[in-house]
């Protein structure tokens, strides 16, 4: 059955799941994108562990191609809040030989950040990756547990989860595995923004309305980039847009805005019919492309 709940009741529950995360796993890393999903988990962390620091690292997994915008955030927060970032390169991956890159049309390396997230978790031994995933973003994400366990390979298997009855998380693990987590996925996009509004959070420039080199393709607004493949008719032009979500360049969609302030942007959410996952551009080579990532090991 659906539960619906308020901001508060949604706080603590996140608090609860930071909190559990603490309790049983013994090396957890919160996974860090700038975006406003996970700047919103790095709040509801502060929460949590009020008045110690947050008691683990962030991991940014960097492509390469992201916003300007979001790394200069992602560097002044992590600096305010004194907080340790960890960040690993898919260039370091093409580089050696490890990934190869994509070409063409729709190219792109955000698939190629698995490989570089599971090497990570290698590394330093990760035995629980915290993100910012929330089951209405995307049919395969809704299907995940709160608590979802990762094979040694890094693999998910939807058919193979544990029960989470009465809200009872179990982070027991063999020996390889590991365990992704996601306190506030039983958030809506509306939840979020309400909640940054409430707060007072502060989220990078792109979110709100700017004038933005971009062109039009298969109904979507692509940033004009360096980065992005762009053939030569596809013209750009300057508009007014704003980011709903934050890939990077070569994976995420503008859209048309006035919305230049928080409330303004928590009234056009209200408003919107359209999924933010709708500018997605990495969801839509193929009617499963999200699932199929998550099995190999993806976010």
């Amino acid at each position: 059955m659906t539960r619906i709940l308020d901001q508060n009741s949604l706080e603590s529950e996140a608090v609860y799941i930071f909190r559990e995360v603490a309790a049983q796993f013994e090396n957890p890393v919160l996974l860090f994108s700038g975006g406003k999903d996970s700047i919103t988990l790095v709040r509801l962390a502060q929460k949590a562990f009020f008045p110690a620091k947050i008691p683990f690292p962030l991991l940014h997994i960097d492509t390469g191609h992201n916003f300007p915008e979001t790394i200069k955030f992602r560097d002044t927060l992590v600096e305010e809040l004194g907080l340790q970032l960890i960040v690993r390169n898919v260039q370091d991956d093409i580089d050696n030989g490890k990934a190869i890159e994509e070409k063409g049309k729709y190219s792109s390396r955000n698939s190629l950040q698995t490989n570089t997230l599971l090497d990570a978790i290698e590394e330093f031994k990760f035995d629980a990756c915290i993100g910012g995933a929330r089951r209405d973003e995307e049919k395969a994400r809704a299907k995940e547990r709160i608590f979802s366990v990762r094979n040694d390979f890094g693999e998910w298997d939807e058919k193979n989860q544990r029960p989470e009855v009465f809200d009872m998380l179990n982070g027991r693990i063999e020996i390889g595995q590991n365990v992704r987590v996601f306190p506030i996925s039983n958030w809506t996009e509306l939840d979020v923004w309400s909640y940054i509004e409430r707060e007072g959070i502060e989220i990078p420039s792109i979110y709100y309305s700017h004038e933005r080199e971009v062109f039009e393709r298969d109904g979507m607004l692509w940033t004009a980039s360096e980065y992005v493949y762009r053939e030569e008719h596809e013209t750009t032009q300057v508009k007014k847009v704003r980011f709903r979500t934050v890939g990077d360049m070569t994976c995420t969609a503008a859209v048309e805005s006035e919305a230049d302030t928080i409330q303004k942007i928590v009234q056009e959410i209200r408003e919107s019919s359209i999924s933010e996952r709708g500018a997605r551009i990495d969801d839509k080579r193929s009617e499963a492309a999200m699932e199929t990532r998550k099995q190999q090991g993806y976010f």
